[in-house]
């Protein structure tokens, strides 16, 4: 198989390990890759999918757990990656449902204040949900659901 290139920041560049993990949807290749060396945005896809495809699994303990321990990578980097999207798309950020799946986790998890702090979070980046109400709306129905806990 011939050598395949991406473009990234405007440049054609060979694509990597991360690259072809991420856009493989395998979710044991992602994991497998998360320690390979790769620029900016094919690490944040590579952190988005693994989170993804571990929250729509989310029912089993062990991609709970995972989901989580990638979801808390991902918010750790974004603050390297978020600059790197915008500048290599159009100014602007991409969604990203790290948050909003992270946030949806803690919250069922019974961790209502790290889920608000995770929604607080991503509207400090200038985020959206995808949600008419957004992260306000989000951070709302999650202190509803801390009040009815504790009464």
């Amino acid at each position: 198989m011939g050598e395949s290139f991406t473009l990234r920041f405007g440049k054609l560049v060979p694509t990597d390990e991360v690259f072809h993990a991420w856009t493989s949807g395998d979710l044991g290749r992602m994991v497998r890759a998360l320690d390979a060396p790769t620029n900016p945005i094919d690490r944040h896809f590579l952190l988005l999918g693994i989170v993804k495809e571990t929250y729509r699994l989310r029912s089993e303990p062990a991609m709970a757990s995972e989901c989580a321990r990638v979801a808390e990578m991902h918010l750790a980097e974004f603050q390297t990656l978020g600059p790197a999207l915008k500048s290599d798309g159009d100014g602007s950020l991409p969604r990203v449902s790290t948050f909003q799946h992270y946030a949806t986790l803690l919250t069922e998890k019974g961790d209502f204040e790290r889920a608000v702090w995770v929604c607080e979070l991503a509207k400090f980046y200038g985020l959206d949900d995808g949600t008419r109400a957004g992260f306000d709306g989000r951070i709302a129905r999650i202190r509803r659901k801390l009040e009815a806990s504790q009464a």
